[in-house]
């Protein structure tokens, strides 16, 4: 049951990304759409199948709660009581329930927000960053499910494809930002924050040797993925509606695939050297993290200037960016290694597994 309800919220997060990804390059690649599309069925329906397996998870928690059986903490996480103990809810499953059903209320408002300003919309108007938040916390709440149980196998893998859907999904969250007048893109900066806190993350809380390379690898296959299927999917959709696609349209990455940091599997093997080596000297584990993150920040800000050179003939990248890219890898990846490290104490804190007791 433990295994069936995690894997279960984890199917409906990688099918909201697939959503997401499909949905980006069909406004890119085709243009205006009607709400019911199929890249939107599957956006929705990713958020109801992790909303009904949280959802069932919690009943049965409640259930076992109230005839008197024991919730172990290894199944969601901490079990926290509601409404005067009437509730038991696991906190991860607890946290994924409220993203996807917050993600279904503001689906309404996006389609009222829809039929005011259209459909051609932009990733930053106040509904599809509510729709992005909704889904990152639902996300969030399966890495807290997976975390509780780290002790288990399949609860290992888990953490390991979790890890890079949250890596692709939230800096599409930073387009909340990209209105303001800035120094960077702040999908920029939101791709060299998350990434390098949640690679550090992932390898605390696998916290065995490989751990970071087999999160890097996990992103890689997703990202490869997505590369392929995105721009397949809107335009085998557009031809089967008999939708045109844009005039004008030049070679360019996938939108979504496309933002994912490429090179992060060669900051996963500094990590992993790094980790090593503290684990041999016995180094302040504190200190480590803060090193790591920086370290992983700083190799995702020096290559994605070449990515982008590399994947896109349009990029215009001048010599002033790249510095700047670079110069912001050192603060971003400090902040990022501090907060991992809180992140870290906390996910495993939902749960102490047989080894840490």
């Amino acid at each position: 049951m433990a295994r069936s309800g995690a894997w279960a919220v984890w199917a409906g997060s990688a099918i909201s990304t697939l959503g997401i990804s499909w949905d980006v390059q069909w406004h890119k690649m085709v243009g205006p759409d009607t709400f019911f599309t199929l890249p939107h069925l599957a956006l929705y329906s990713g958020s109801a199948i992790a909303g009904i397996a949280s959802l069932v998870m919690v009943l049965t928690a409640t259930v076992a709660h109230r005839t008197g059986r024991p919730v172990a903490r290894t199944i969601g996480g901490t079990p926290v009581r509601l409404f005067g103990g009437a509730v038991t809810a696991p906190l991860g499953y607890l946290i994924s329930g409220l993203g996807a059903a917050s993600f279904l209320l503001y689906g309404l408002l996006d389609l009222w927000w829809h039929s005011i300003y259209g459909f051609d919309a932009v990733l930053n108007t106040p509904s599809h960053v509510a729709l992005f938040l909704s889904i990152s916390i639902t996300m969030i709440g399966g890495l807290i499910v997976f975390a509780a149980a780290r002790d288990q196998l399949w609860a290992q893998a888990g953490i390991a494809v979790t890890i890079p859907i949250l890596i692709t999904f939230m800096p599409i969250t930073t387009n909340a930002f990209s209105t303001l007048s800035l120094p960077l893109d702040p999908v920029i900066v939101g791709i060299i924050f998350f990434s390098s806190m949640l690679l550090i993350v992932g390898a605390g809380l696998l916290r065995r040797p490989g751990g970071a390379i087999a999160v890097a690898a996990a992103l890689g296959i997703l990202q490869a993925f997505l590369w392929w299927f995105s721009p397949w999917a809107a335009v085998t959709y557009a031809a089967s509606i008999g939708l045109p696609l844009r005039d004008g349209l030049v070679p360019a990455p996938p939108e979504v695939p496309g933002a994912v940091p490429m090179f992060l599997v060669i900051a996963a093997l500094a990590v992993e050297a790094l980790f090593w080596r503290a684990r041999m000297r016995q180094l302040d584990a504190w200190r480590v993290v803060l090193v790591a993150g920086t370290l992983t920040a700083l190799v995702v800000a020096a290559t994605l200037p070449l990515q982008m050179t590399l994947t896109d003939p349009t990029a215009g990248i001048g010599l002033t960016d790249v510095a700047l890219i670079v110069a912001l890898g050192t603060p971003f990846g400090l902040l990022a290694g501090f907060l991992g490290a809180r992140l870290i104490t906390m996910l495993r804190a939902t749960a102490q597994t047989t080894k840490e007791s």
